[in-house]
């Protein structure tokens, strides 16, 4: 097992190096340059390498297709987070050994305790066969520190084939939580919220907020579909079935993760209709506001297009939720979704997902999204919005990734998978992968962060632009997922007046690795 190995990249840096220049002209005047730490290499080979507990060759046996394949020493979909005690402790979270139709082996932390110039691998213990559950496969890493430092996981464990007897549908599944209160290094055994035996339910795409403003409070959010054979996203449900439909869920512990409330529904969108990436930040004030892709079947009162991006509030703690009818709808989502610019092939880029993040002095509230009005719908770009009331009302979506544009090649303009942070000061950073480098040879990408320090409503107020990738790689060597998959989502977390970004990328022998890179002025 490679549990507890500490790996260093070869190039690690103590000082810091400059990146770019201060931008002018097209973008305005901007506060000074920003500067990047060095790119350093977070995983390392699988601590699953040796594992025979989730059956792979006879997953991969029971496939009748013949096309399951799992993508050893790959890691996908990490997140992040900082502990407020120790701004040195940084730990973040991904999929290990990717399966081509859904999950991982299991999921692995990473934690660095001197701000991210080394790592530590650490199997969170009893989420998936490896590493001591009961369900083969994981994914949808997230997790969240508590004011007191505490951190907390949550974990999506799942068997990817359904019931022997019960053919079609999902199979086992369950959300998983659990605790470290050494700075990640250690966790406690899993707790399980919720899980479904039957194949026509599962739960999907969770995430975790531990409460800023009290140690006890910790709330989870998800979407559980409740499906014939399958969902909005996945088009191969019965038409006009109308008992499908997707939820959001929401449940609580008040001591601190010792225990949990029962999972109650959050809000429901009726028949034919469902949530999917289900986000919950707490403002200064300790107001909850939970974010969801509301996507709409069979009506839709907020216009044309079926996605939405809505949320509701909470004013009590998560007891009750406001508005008591709709939710609040923010704006629209129009993705196209993302292919590689030369031979056109596609990629899994969460395109019906998005990203939210809250200024912790002023309340303001922040989203970004895969979009392609801007691009007359041919291609997706990063679109931002932002509230300044709470989430009551919202800026009409901006452009703000600085991609140029290529007229031999337009394609290369897109720009996917987006996060987005704010710093102590208040600075807005977006992340985003685009093509601007891609040649005559193979599909080529990089990472990129963009800041914004004041009045970001106005696009003329975004740049400082710098690269996270050290040099372009060819995505074509990822793991393929129903698409080249990276992951549904990339981590990016506030450090004082830094940003932490962490994403991933083909490297070497391994089809996808996990890199980390500090942004600050």
């Amino acid at each position: 097992m490679h549990d507890g190995a500490v790996r260093r990249h070869p190039a690690l840096a103590v000082s810091l190096v400059a990146a770019t220049l201060l931008l002018l002209g097209a973008f305005g005047t901007l506060a000074g340059p920003f500067i990047t730490g060095a790119l350093v290499q977070v995983s390392g080979t699988s601590p699953f390498a040796g594992c025979t507990a989730d059956d792979v060759a006879g997953q991969i046996a029971r496939d009748p297709t013949g096309q399951r394949k799992v993508y050893l020493n790959s890691e996908v979909e990490p997140w992040v987070d900082v502990n407020p005690t120790n701004p040195n402790n940084i730990v973040a979270f991904w999929q290990q050994d990717r399966w081509s139709d859904g999950g991982s082996r299991g999921l692995v932390a990473g934690v660095s305790l001197n701000g991210g110039v080394s790592w530590t691998s650490v199997v969170i213990p009893g989420i998936s066969q490896c590493s001591g559950g009961s369900l083969p496969r994981a994914t949808d890493p997230w997790l969240s520190f508590a004011p007191d430092g505490t951190v907390h996981q949550i974990s999506l464990a799942l068997d990817i084939d359904p019931p022997a007897n019960r053919p079609g549908g999902n199979g086992r599944n369950a959300l998983l939580v659990s605790r470290s209160t050494n700075g990640g290094l250690t966790w406690t055994a899993p707790i399980t919220l919720i899980e479904d035996e039957n194949p026509r339910f599962l739960n999907d795409k969770q995430s975790i907020t531990a409460d800023p403003t009290d140690p006890h409070l910790v709330y989870a959010v998800w979407d559980r579909l409740k499906e014939s054979t399958g969902n909005l996203i996945n088009p191969e449900r019965v038409p006009g079935d109308l008992s499908f439909k997707g939820a959001a869920m929401f449940t609580r512990t008040t001591d601190a993760g010792a225990s949990w409330e029962s999972a109650r529904v959050l809000y429901d969108p009726g028949a034919i209709s469902q949530t999917i990436g289900n986000q919950l930040v707490v403002l200064p004030d300790g107001t909850l506001v939970a974010f969801f892709d509301e996507i709409l079947g069979v009506r839709n009162s907020a216009g044309p297009g079926p996605f939405n991006l809505s949320l509701k509030r909470s004013f009590d703690k998560g007891v009750t939720w406001l508005p008591a009818g709709p939710p609040i709808r923010t704006n629209k989502l129009l993705p196209r979704g993302t292919v590689t610019p030369d031979d056109h092939r596609g990629i899994r880029d969460g395109r019906f997902l998005f990203d939210v993040a809250v200024d912790p002095a002023t309340g303001n509230l922040y989203a970004v999204w895969q979009d392609s009005r801007f691009s007359g719908f041919r291609f997706d770009e990063v679109a931002f919005s932002m509230s300044t009331d709470g989430g009551l009302t919202w800026s009409t979506p901006i452009k703000v990734n600085q991609t140029p544009v290529d007229t031999t090649n337009p394609l290369r303009a897109q720009a996917f998978l987006p996060s987005v942070a704010v710093t102590a000061d208040g600075t807005i950073v977006v992340t985003s992968y685009d093509f601007r480098n891609d040649g005559s040879s193979g599909e080529l990408a990089d990472y990129f962060a963009v800041h914004c320090h004041a009045a970001c409503g106005s696009r003329s107020s975004w740049g400082n632009e710098v690269r996270l990738t050290d040099t372009s790689f060819d995505i074509l060597n990822a793991p393929v997922a129903r698409g080249f998959f990276l992951g549904d989502y990339m981590g990016l977390a506030a450090s004082g007046h830094d940003t932490l970004a962490v994403f991933t990328q083909p490297h070497g022998a391994d089809a996808s690795s996990v890199f980390f890179r500090r942004t600050g002025p």
